[in-house]
């Protein structure tokens, strides 16, 4: 079985975190592909580094990998600095998003030759190719070369050269997206369980926020080579540090609104356009700094999800419910996601921009100048509304989001924000 020897260096157990100290990239251009990045991976945890294109997350990878120079700071594997270390003498393997299999050589042959290249005894090289292929599922091609495989046969092959190595940590690098979506899914349930069950330390990469988020113990949101946020995926999403991230995490997209908070009759309320939400006490306890914002504009987040159809729910309570009309409906099978505007200023920062790209913004700016902001509700398949319907929609008023329009940082408990909170516990 693979991994079943004690990993050792020195006669004591191999450790394998991950330390990323104030690491740095600086190109000869000037370009800065990666600031201070400060990083700390646990023995066999599994870290997903995600952000938009160019955020500088491969950039971090290559450099722990040993195939980028570093410009700044300090990488440890298993508390050594291997900072001058060649690729070859970091005990770790890479999966990529291109296979690189050698097309000549059999499934066996890939997997085996970098144990070959160590000569490693032809035994324990059989022992170890056929353990990674039995769990792997690659026993009945292992004879065959890779143009014979299937997309998904042959990324399980490069993986299997990954494991039979038994390093002590894997990084992947996009290594799902040249796979079809159905394969993709079922791909990342295999790395999820593989990764489990083999508790190797591991940094992915992946610009798909739903990889990120179903995958990773923990998920490192990046932007323009600077930590986000890094937290567990249920605090990225429920409790995102700005408003890049609270953007980014989340698939349709948190809806974000100017609004005005002000007290009325002893409560608090976020008015924008014709709209009133009621803000009631779990809303205000949970986010102290909120009262000090009384009387100024903030910028409001409804998650698709805190909103449905009130006609299934008995009807939305006052001061918790969206009156709109339907402008698309899209039928997704297991649920709905209906779109409308809500007639209040739409929210186009640079934060956002980043976070959904500039054409996205561009696509929609014609419906948004008519109807304010457009929103999305993800609401039960059994809704019966059609596009040009009123609708009114129950919001969840103890999951709304806010955020200070000066800075973009969410307004939680008065402390200051930092770019990337510690970890819950």
């Amino acid at each position: 079985m693979l991994y079943d020897r004690p990993r050792t260096h020195g006669g004591r157990c191999k450790l394998a975190e991950i330390e990323l100290d104030q690491l740095s990239k600086v190109y000869p251009d000037g370009t800065e592909a990666v600031r201070s990045l400060d990083l700390a991976i646990a023995d066999g945890e599994l870290v997903v580094l995600v952000g938009p294109s160019g955020c500088g997350k491969t950039t971090a990878l290559r450099m722990v990998a040993g195939l980028e120079p570093i410009s700044g700071g300090v990488v440890r594997i298993g508390g050594r600095v291997v900072n001058d270390l060649p690729p070859k003498n970091r005990d770790i393997a890479m999966i990529f998003q291109n296979y690189a299999l050698y097309p000549h050589m059999s499934a066996f042959k890939n997997m085996a030759f970098g144990l070959k290249l160590r000569k490693v005894r032809k035994p324990e090289i059989g022992r170890r190719v056929g353990d990674a292929a039995r769990v792997l599922g690659l026993e009945g091609v292992l004879p065959k070369r890779p143009r014979t495989l299937s997309g998904g046969q042959r990324q399980r092959v490069a993986m299997g050269r990954a494991i039979v190595r038994e390093p002590q940590a894997f990084l992947m690098d996009e290594p799902l997206s040249n796979l079809d979506a159905k394969l993709r899914v079922e791909m990342r349930a295999e790395i999820a369980r593989l990764q489990r069950d083999l508790e190797v330390t591991t940094i992915y990469v992946t610009h798909d926020q739903t990889e990120a988020m179903t995958l990773g113990d923990r998920v490192a949101v990046m932007r323009d080579g600077v930590l986000q946020q890094i937290d567990a995926p249920h605090r990225l999403f429920d409790r995102p540090v700005n408003l890049f991230v609270a953007e980014f995490i989340g698939s349709p997209a948190m809806n974000l609104v100017g609004a005005d908070l002000v007290r009325s009759n002893g409560n608090y309320e976020a008015r924008f356009g014709e709209h009133s939400l009621r803000l009631d006490d779990d809303v205000l306890s949970g986010r102290p700094a909120l009262t000090r914002f009384a009387g100024k504009r903030l910028i409001l987040g409804i998650r698709p999800e805190d909103l449905e159809d009130a006609a299934l729910t008995g009807g939305a309570v006052e001061g918790r419910k969206l009156s709109a009309v339907v402008d698309i409906r899209e039928d997704m099978g297991s649920e709905i996601l209906v779109h409308f505007g809500v007639g209040a200023p739409s929210v186009r920062g640079e934060d956002v921009k980043a976070a959904i790209g500039e054409d996205a913004i561009e696509a929609t700016a014609a419906q948004a100048e008519e109807k304010g902001s457009l929103f999305v509700a993800r609401v039960d398949r059994a809704s019966c509304v059609r596009e040009r319907d009123p609708i009114e929609l129950a919001v969840t008023t103890s999951r709304l989001h806010f955020f200070d329009p000066e800075t973009g940082l969410g307004i939680y408990d008065g402390e200051e924000a930092g770019a990337a909170p510690a970890p819950s516990p």
